[in-house]
C-alpha cells in the first residue's frame, strides 16, 4: 500500500494555511507542523502522551482548529500541536469528525456508513 496524501485548509481566527495532509489510518490524532500551528496562534489546551508505532512513548500540547477538506467542508477538530521534527498527518479523529474513511484499495477517502448505537 502507498502513501495517500490530501489537501486541505487549516484555520483559526482569521488566519488560514493551505497545508498537505498525510493520511494516516493508524494515528488517532491530526498533528500540525510547528511552523502552521504557530502561524494561526494556536494555544495549547492540554497534553498528552502517544506511543509512536516503535513503541516510543512522546508528550505532545493539543488544541482545536478548524479544518477544511475540499469536497467534504469544515469542522471543529482537536489537534497535536507537532514540534520541528512533526509532520502534518491526518488522523482518524478527524476522519470520523467528517465521516470519511481511507480506502486502502482505491487509496481515497470515502463517506463511512455510521453506527448509531
Amino acid at each position: 500500500m502507498g502513501l495517500v496524501y490530501i489537501d486541505g485548509i487549516v484555520k483559526h481566527g482569521d488566519k488560514k494555511v493551505h497545508v498537505r495532509f498525510l493520511v494516516d489510518s493508524g494515528a488517532t490524532y491530526t498533528v500540525l507542523k510547528k511552523e502552521v500551528w504557530e502561524y494561526l496562534g494556536l494555544k495549547p489546551l492540554g497534553e498528552m502522551e502517544f506511543i509512536l508505532a516503535d513503541g516510543t512513548v512522546i508528550r505532545r500540547k493539543i488544541s482545536e482548529a478548524l479544518i477544511e477538506l475540499p469536497g467534504y467542508g469544515e469542522r471543529h477538530s482537536p489537534v497535536v500541536l507537532g514540534e520541528s521534527e512533526d509532520e502534518n498527518l491526518l488522523g482518524i479523529v478527524t476522519l470520523e469528525i467528517f465521516g470519511l474513511i481511507l480506502d486502502p484499495f482505491k487509496r481515497e477517502l470515502r463517506p463511512i456508513r455510521a453506527l448509531m448505537k
